[in-house]
């Protein structure tokens, strides 16, 4: 399914089940309909099932959201007391739209315990207390884990373990009764090497054979042979912390400090400062290897970008990183916010930075990297070794130093899953592309006002079209069509590769606009997507 197909669908009103493979565009469509929802005066609740995903996405947890917090239980006391906090209910009543992220991570019984809530603070039989649900994720990632302590003798400390509990989301009642439709979006917009692609999709179909292999072992570097400056991913954090010290402490350059900071309440500030990946105290040095971890269009960095810090303003003191394009930018804090109705309800502010020698594979879903040294050697649950591979866009980026025999599987019970999936995923395709384009405007247009939206706002594009780059909030689709011939049209192939040669002889993005009769958004999307520059 494409993204224009899922968002007509996402705009509808029903439940969705948003997932494919990494890369494939989930977060933007996600974006796509919360900008959309914004226009029309509709405020979506914005979670995820983890704080780093939540922080990728500017929401908060769903365990803070619903107010069940870290119960894995609920009797009738704890519900009671949820539906008599009056933040909460008020909080519950007025969403009409629930984004939960990375599912994959999400327990069966806390998607139960949400449906509980919502039923119960809305007075409403219907699934989720009729919210709109939108699930996003890959059950090939990262699955639910559940962690126990118990005391270690010999040490005499307490151990926390950390343990895949075997079932996940669609395992729950309240899967079966919200009647997901699943969106299957099969475009790739992270990978553009065919083989590489190849060896991930056999992964997922339990069908890695020999040539796969044979490519995934030209990879292979001994520790001495680790490139310099490249991002290592590891299973678990003390390999992490260990690299990402010892190389800050092999620099002789002084040690700059930048100290986190956080206002509103107290226990969202807390979550927020547990999920961004950026460190409360981080400390840098010239020649620190690190990674941006927030989006920034106007200096051209996203979570994930990689640089070396050369420095460190003379009159800010920010630090001046080195991208892999041989640009220097200033990097200045910024926020990450929790924000509900307009109101901002707690923030904290960092240097959007972290050391980048070394990060884990967990911190990394959902991240984009040009290259990565990875060690699947202690990889110790399904789906970690997919995550980490698939993080990188190419074969040529991949630089493997170990690799065990369970960093190649992935759970059985999600093979014959996601099959299930994609043929419901082509049902409804079928389904919603039978729909004339009125019949979908109008869909849409009844889902807004029974939202208490507004439909009279200007669309930014014609109904039935995914959300473009670079039009202005309420620009009429005719003003645009008017000044940009070619703003909506698909791309040939011809146009493809004069874009691509002219693009790489040096022509700007401004003349490219002339050239092409497109929006300058339009020009950096398609130049994202043939990979020749960063998303």
């Amino acid at each position: 399914m494409t993204q224009e197909h899922a968002l007509n669908i996402l705009k509808t009103g029903a439940n969705v089940f948003l997932t494919g493979e990494p890369g494939a565009g989930k977060t933007y469509v996600v974006n796509a309909l919360v900008d959309y929802l914004r226009d029309h005066d509709v405020e979506p609740a914005i979670t995820a099932s983890t704080g780093i995903a939540a922080t990728h996405i500017g929401g908060m947890t769903i365990h803070s959201w619903s107010g069940i917090g870290i119960k894995t239980k609920l009797d009738k006391y704890d519900l009671d007391k949820i539906a008599s906090s009056e933040y909460i209910v008020k909080r519950v009543n007025r969403t009409k739209v629930l984004i939960i992220d990375e599912v994959s991570m999400l327990s069966p019984n806390m998607l139960d315990m949400i449906d509980i809530v919502c039923r119960e603070i809305k007075q409403n039989p219907e699934p989720f207390g009729g919210i709109q649900i939108i699930l996003v994720g890959d059950f090939f990632q990262l699955p639910p884990i559940i962690k126990k302590d118990f005391a270690d003798e010999k040490q005499g400390s307490l151990i926390t373990e950390v343990r895949p509990i075997g079932k996940f989301a669609y395992d729950s009642g309240a899967w079966q009764r919200a009647r997901f439709v699943v969106c299957y979006l099969t475009e790739q917009h992270r990978q553009d090497d065919k083989d590489f692609l190849s060896m991930l999709s056999s992964i997922r179909s339990n069908n890695f054979s020999e040539e796969h292999l044979k490519h995934l072992n030209s990879r292979q570097i001994d520790h001495d042979d680790m490139p310099e400056n490249i991002t290592k991913l590891f299973s678990h954090n003390v390999d992490v912390d260990k690299v990402n010290n010892n190389e800050l402490a092999k620099l002789e350059d002084e040690k700059k400090c930048f100290k986190m900071s956080g206002s509103g309440k107290e226990k969202i500030v807390e979550t927020l400062k547990k999920g961004c990946l950026s460190p409360e105290k981080l400390e840098l040095k010239v020649g620190a290897v690190v990674m941006c971890t927030k989006n920034n269009q106007k200096e051209h960095f996203v979570n994930g970008t990689l640089g070396t810090v050369v420095g460190f303003d003379e009159f800010s003191g920010y630090p001046i990183v080195k991208n892999r394009n041989g640009r220097n930018i200033v990097i200045e804090p910024m926020d990450w916010v929790v924000e509900e109705n307009g109101k901002i309800r707690a923030q904290i502010t960092q240097v959007p930075l972290r050391l980048a020698w070394a990060i884990t594979v967990h911190k990394s879903q959902g991240m984009s990297m040009d290259a990565a040294v990875m060690d699947l050697s202690q990889v110790f649950e399904y789906g970690q070794g997919y995550v980490a591979l698939s993080r990188v866009r190419r074969l040529s980026g991949l630089y493997l130093l170990g690799l065990n025999e369970h960093a190649l599987k992935v759970h059985p019970d999600i093979l014959k899953k996601d099959i299930e999936f994609k043929r419901k995923s082509i049902e409804a395709e079928k389904v919603f592309g039978s729909l004339s384009v009125d019949e979908l405007k109008k869909m849409h247009e009844n889902f807004v006002l029974s939202c208490g939206g507004k439909v009279s706002t200007p669309l930014r594009q014609k109904v039935g079209a995914p959300l473009k780059r670079g039009i202005k909030k309420g620009e009429p689709y005719a003003e645009i069509r008017a000044k940009h011939p070619n703003a909506f049209k698909p791309w040939s192939k011809e146009q493809d590769e004069e874009l691509k040669k002219l693009f790489t002889e040096g022509q700007k993005i401004k003349d490219l606009m002339v050239t092409f009769g497109r929006k300058r958004g339009g020009i950096r999307a398609r130049l994202e997507k043939l990979g020749l520059v960063e998303k």
